[in-house]
C-alpha cells in the first residue's frame, strides 16, 4: 500500500469546507487507509474502527481551521495522534490497565507475540514510534519520510535502524 495524495487535494479540501459531501467522501476514502493503519498499530484491535471514526469526526469538525500551512496528510496525522492519546486518556480514567487494554478482549486469536510487540512499541520514544509508523503502517519510502522529517535520507534510515533496534531490545527484555 503506497500512499500518494491525490493531485486535487487542495480543491477537495476547499469543496469540503464549503459543505460538499462528495468532497468529504473522496477525502475520507483516500485517507482512510493511512489513518486506519496508523491507529491499528497503536490501539487494541477491538477499538481500531471506533478510534478511526473519531479521527474523521474530529477532522470534519476542524476542517475550517485547516490553514494549509502543512500538507493535509500531516495535519490528519496530528489529529490521529491526538485521538489515540485521547483514547488512552479515557482508558486510564476508567481504570483499565494499559497493558490489559492492549489485548483485544473479544479476540482469542490475539497472540502473546502481538501483545508483547504492542507493549514494547508503546515504550519507545515518540521519534522512534513515528518513524516506525511512517515506514510500517503507512509504508512510506525513506525518501518521503526524510522529506517529511526535514532530514537527509541517511539520517532517516539511521533513525529507522535505531528505532528497530530499540524495539527489538524492548521485545527481547520481556521474553
Amino acid at each position: 500500500m503506497k500512499f500518494n495524495p491525490p493531485p486535487g487535494d487542495n480543491e477537495l479540501i476547499q469543496a469540503a469546507r464549503q459543505g460538499s459531501p462528495e468532497a468529504l467522501t473522496l477525502l475520507y476514502e483516500h485517507y482512510l487507509p493511512m489513518v486506519y493503519h496508523r491507529v491499528r498499530f497503536t490501539v487494541p484491535e477491538d477499538d481500531v474502527e471506533d478510534v478511526t471514526q473519531e479521527v474523521f469526526i474530529a477532522a470534519i469538525r476542524s476542517l475550517k481551521g485547516f490553514r494549509g500551512e502543512a500538507r493535509f496528510s500531516t495535519w490528519l496525522r496530528t489529529l490521529t495522534v491526538r485521538q489515540v492519546a485521547e483514547y488512552y486518556r479515557r482508558r486510564r480514567q476508567t481504570g483499565v490497565p494499559l497493558d490489559e487494554s492492549l489485548r483485544a478482549p473479544h479476540d482469542p486469536s490475539a497472540s502473546d507475540d502481538a501483545i508483547l510487540l504492542r507493549q514494547a512499541f508503546r515504550t519507545l520514544p515518540d521519534k522512534y514510534r513515528e518513524i516506525l509508523l511512517l515506514r510500517f503502517a503507512e509504508e512510506l519510502p525513506f525518501q518521503e519520510i526524510a522529506r517529511m522529517q526535514g532530514q537527509s535520507l541517511e539520517a532517516a534510515k539511521s533513525l529507522f535502524r535505531r528505532a528497530v533496534a530499540a524495539l527489538h531490545k524492548q521485545v527481547a527484555s520481556h521474553e
